[in-house]
């Protein structure tokens, strides 16, 4: 059985497109959350990963401070440097998609050839499970090592960790886990974008980190072109 592991997609619909064309022969796919915002086609990703069978998504953090402004629930207070931008994705998003983000789980698990596969956008200690995006659940990113990844992940029950929301690739593995994070697919300063390919055969998964280029050119200037908000510090930033 082969698996795509996708994460922090992030509103770029260029992006996502190249990817789904490479993925065409797998049997499922799992995207990690932060479908949504930064990028300029909210909208269009989800509509995509919805119209796919094979998807199964998990909520973000950023899906969750979209979902929880268009509620009218409030912001997390840390995340004032992304507020107005959070705004402007809340107002844009169709009801039907913040219905569907906000009955997302925030993990599942896959059995792969006998082996237990978890996605989780980032770690969440045991006392905030329940916890609202206000109250801001998800741990702080740490560096991609090792020790760091089994700081977080490495008391989790599963053979495979997946997850996002820290964007840089990792892949890890000690004798308990395969820790994998296949890099954001929709954020980068190159016009790549990246996922993985995790397939289970006799009892043991292989990993196969991917990159394909996409239209960043598009993207870019769609970003001007809707006027996102704050785009000026993501470009910095991110792309």
């Amino acid at each position: 059985m082969k698996i795509a592991i996708m994460t922090d997609i992030h509103g770029n619909l260029e992006a996502l497109q190249a990817v789904m064309d490479q993925v065409k022969s797998v049997e499922s796919i799992f995207v990690l959350g932060d479908m949504i915002a930064m990028g300029p086609n909210s909208n269009e990703v989800m509509a995509l990963l919805r119209e796919d069978a094979r998807v199964h998504m998990i909520t973000g953090n950023h899906d969750e401070a979209v979902v929880s402004l268009k509620k009218g629930n409030g912001h997390p207070a840390s995340y004032v440097h992304t507020r107005e931008h959070h705004k402007w994705v809340a107002s844009q998003l169709e009801q039907t998609h913040a219905d569907y983000l906000d009955a997302l789980p925030r993990e599942r698990v896959f059995s792969i050839d006998g082996m237990q596969l978890k996605g989780i956008h980032y770690h969440i200690p045991e006392y905030k499970k329940d916890a609202s995006i206000l109250e801001e659940p998800f741990a702080d990113i740490v560096g991609e090592s090792l020790d760091n990844v089994q700081s977080l992940f490495g008391d989790y029950e599963e053979d495979v960790i997946c997850f996002g929301h820290h964007h840089p690739v990792h892949f890890f593995q000690d004798h308990r886990h395969v820790y994998l994070n296949p890099g954001a697919l929709g954020v980068g300063k190159d016009d790549k974008a990246r996922f993985a390919i995790v397939e289970g055969v006799n009892e043991k998964v292989t990993v196969s980190l991917q990159e394909v280029p996409y239209d960043k050119e598009t993207f870019l200037r769609k970003m001007e072109t809707y006027d996102v908000p704050q785009r000026e510090v993501m470009l910095r930033l991110f792309y």
